[in-house]
């Protein structure tokens, strides 16, 4: 077996087990919390309280949603940082919703009820392995860094839930059979090629005029969410679905005008690729990406 120069050695020692710095940690510390919360969403809904299982979901996305934030403030990415939110993205949106729908309902249908909860897991899984291969992949298309591929990982598991919410704010239990061909739908949409919208450019500049009220609004989503969180996970996850043909829509209308001016500069829109890709923005392309994967 070959073996580095003996001269080589200290150096990658050094590297390998050399002291972290703290601003390395703390991001990795807030996906370690969305990961623990994940899994003890699992053995509360085992134990069949639901609403705190589902609670314990939000949770966990409220977290995946400012750790990547949090690293870039602090200058704390890393690789290894990126490696473990993919992770525990797994777990927590694809495993753990997969399992809470089947001890609740979809257990009724057992193998076929196993068999889409499998599937919905499996789906998230390829979703974050397609998120972390096209990073660093270049788009012709100037637009589609304001778009995802397919639905994001923690959206579709929040969305995935809305059956539970229906039932925690008083509507009558859909049948099991929906519950089943909602899954399944959900998993479609998150390994699918349909463009949704990222709605990055929401947030990246803000005028003066504007801070006080988007402050405003953002302190009254939050006191609304916790005094009626079933009703706002349930309406929000309708409007995200009913939104999707209208982000598909916008896309290609912006395809379609970017390939004519192409062709009206000579013809340089035969070099677009025909494929639907949405490759992240720059900030994506850090160590520690954005995510919604």
């Amino acid at each position: 077996m070959s073996m580095l120069p003996r001269s080589d050695r200290p150096d990658v020692r050094r590297r390998r087990f050399g002291s972290i710095p703290v601003r390395v940690l703390v991001p990795n510390v807030i996906t370690l919390l969305a990961l623990c919360a994940g899994l003890s969403a699992i053995r509360m809904s085992i134990e069949g309280r639901n609403e705190l299982a589902l609670g314990a979901i939000v949770f966990a996305a409220i977290l995946d949603g400012i750790d990547g934030r949090v690293a870039r403030m602090i200058k704390g990415q890393s690789r290894f940082g990126a490696e473990l939110d993919s992770l525990a993205d797994f777990v927590n949106f694809g495993v753990t919703p997969a399992l809470i729908l089947y001890f609740w309902q979809l257990h009724e249908f057992n193998n076929v009820g196993w068999i889409a909860a499998i599937i919905f897991a499996i789906s998230s899984c390829l979703r974050l392995a397609r998120f972390n291969t096209q990073i660093d992949e270049p788009s012709d298309l100037p637009f589609a860094a304001n778009y995802f591929t397919g639905v994001p990982a923690p959206l579709g598991a929040l969305c995935v839930l809305l059956p539970m919410y229906l039932v925690l704010i008083g509507l009558p239990q859909l049948p099991p059979t929906i519950t089943l061909l909602f899954t399944l739908t959900m998993a479609f949409l998150m390994v699918s090629r349909l463009p949704v919208y990222s709605g990055k450019k929401l947030g990246a500049r803000v005028s003066p005029e504007a801070a006080v009220p988007l402050v405003i609004f953002v302190v009254l989503f939050i006191a609304v969410l916790i005094s009626y969180p079933w009703y706002v996970l349930s309406v929000g996850s309708v409007i995200y679905l009913a939104a999707l043909p209208f982000s598909w829509a916008a896309y290609r209308r912006q395809e379609r005008t970017f390939r004519a001016q192409q062709a009206g500069q000579g013809g340089a829109s035969a070099n677009v690729p025909e494929t639907v890709f949405t490759p992240p923005s720059d900030s994506e392309s850090a160590d520690r990406p954005t995510r919604l994967n």
